[in-house]
């Protein structure tokens, strides 16, 4: 399990436990969390779940997919560090993890 905090735009922190095997967008849907859209379901077909992951953490991650990039091209925030929460999994490697979110997801 990892404790996963979400930064708001505004600041506005929530940090929830999420068990290993789910992604950070289900996590955050589920917990009620603003800015977390996720409007696809998780499919990777919408970009509604991007946030920005810090750079000490892009190793932990799995290397970004062509479908995934895809998506981000077409998200008006999208900064180097962005990667969309659907492809994200949880896993004790996480725990601790601070990812923010962009001022809109649209």
């Amino acid at each position: 399990m990892a404790k996963i905090t979400y930064i708001e735009h505004d600041g506005t922190e929530h940090t929830i436990e999420v068990a290993n095997g789910i992604t950070l967008m289900e996590a955050a849907v589920k917990a009620s969390i603003p800015g977390i859209d996720g409007d696809c379901g998780g499919a990777c077909a919408c970009a509604t779940c991007m946030v920005y992951v810090p750079e000490e953490w892009k190793a932990k991650l799995p290397e970004i997919e062509t479908m995934e990039e895809t998506m981000l091209d077409f998200c008006e925030h999208t900064e180097a560090n962005s990667r969309l929460s659907c492809q994200l999994v949880a896993s004790d490697k996480l725990d601790g993890m601070r990812v923010q979110m962009p001022e809109s997801q649209h």
